[in-house]
Order: C-alpha cells, then structure tokens, then sequence
C-alpha cells in the first residue's frame, strides 16, 4: 500500500465511522476552551473536565481571570498536574489577553504563541476547534498513532510529524482529522497494548503488518 491510499483509507475509515468527531473538553467559549487546553497538558480531560467547572463560576471570563491572585486560584486547580506553573499561566494568560486583546482570544496561532502556556500544539488545538482553521496539533497520541499506521516517516518531533500529516491530509478535514487520531490513540492504538483485534486501521496498518509477520 502506497502512502497516498494508505491515507485514503484512513481518511475513508474516520468519515464513515467518526466522522463528528470532537475534542472531549467541555467548554462554552474560546476562553474556557483555552483554560481547558492549557490545564490538559499532562493531564487527562476527564480531570480537566471535573476541574473547570469551579473556575469557570468563579472566573467566567478574561477580566475577572486577571484580577485574580495565585492564592486564590491555587486551590481550584492543585489536582491538577503541575498546578504552580498552570496557575501562573492562567493568570499570565488572562492579564495578557486583556492587555493586548481586549479580552479576546485571538484566532492566529502566532498570536496564541504569545500567551504564557500556550505552545504550538494548545494553538492549534484553538484556531482548530473554534475557527476550523487546517492547524494539526499533535500530542503524543498523534505523534504515536500516525507513526504506527505508517502516516509519518521518520518524524522526530512533533512539528515534522504535523507537517507530514497536513501535506497528504485534504485541508477541509484537517480539523477533524486531529480528533481522529487523538481518539484513536485514547481509545485503540493505546501506549502499552494497542487493541489491534478491534482496530478498523489494521488493514493499513503499518505497525499491524509487522507484528503479524513477525
């Protein structure tokens, strides 16, 4: 199988069984998206999700977040993982997006990158969520996923494995696609054991095929 119909399979195979796919963080806006990819850094969105909650009563919005101390909002997120330098970023964060945005998110992953805690994957994971902009942000169950399947080659890091995936993946589905290779990596092509007996992507699979002749 060729890379180009190695991606038209899996391109097929997400549209006909995922094709909503979505990002699992619960959010109302761009700025609880935002509090939400920040805090999920090494973290589950299951934890984020019981977490948000509290800080988005408390600080429904970018002013009312910049005007916080790291005391007060500490305690709301010190289940999480490294809370000291997510609770600076939060508050970093919101004082800037006030500062220089008036309070908006901004939709630029240039723009994003400014923001304290905020790389190129959280900016990419925004302007794709919220503006369906072609951004593939890759995490380690991308970066994992599409090197077993055989979407990758040779990726170091996650930045030459974005690029690969946005050069063969159609720009409409860019968005989307990211989802579905998140999800898969959570639910199916996990870390330790991959659950290749139930994985649609076997056929393709790059990984697949070695461990069955080997």
């Amino acid at each position: 199988m060729t890379k180009k119909e190695r991606y038209q399979f899996v391109t097929a195979y997400f549209l006909e069984h995922v094709a909503d796919a979505e990002t699992e963080l619960q959010y109302d806006d761009p700025f609880q998206l935002l509090v939400a990819v920040i805090l999920s850094a090494q973290c589950t969105d299951k934890r984020v999700n019981l977490t948000t909650p509290a800080i988005f009563e408390k600080f429904p919005d970018a002013v009312s977040l910049s005007k916080t101390s790291f005391e007060e909002l500490f305690p709301l997120i010190k289940s999480i993982s490294y809370p000291n330098n997510k609770t600076k970023h939060l508050i970093g964060m919101a004082r800037m997006l006030v500062e220089r945005f008036n309070g908006k998110v901004p939709m630029s992953v240039a723009e994003l990158e400014e923001l304290p805690g905020v790389g190129r994957k959280t900016a990419n994971v925004i302007t794709s969520v919220i503006d369906e902009q072609p951004n593939m942000a890759v995490d380690t169950h991308v970066f994992r996923v599409s090197a077993r399947i055989g979407l990758t080659t040779a990726a170091k890091t996650p930045l030459a494995a974005e690029r690969q995936l946005i050069s063969h993946i159609p720009k409409v589905l860019v968005h989307r696609a990211h989802h579905w290779l998140i999800l898969h990596g959570r639910y199916v092509c996990v870390a330790r054991t991959p659950k290749c007996s139930i994985c649609g992507l076997k056929i393709a699979c790059k990984y697949y095929k070695n461990i069955k002749t080997s």
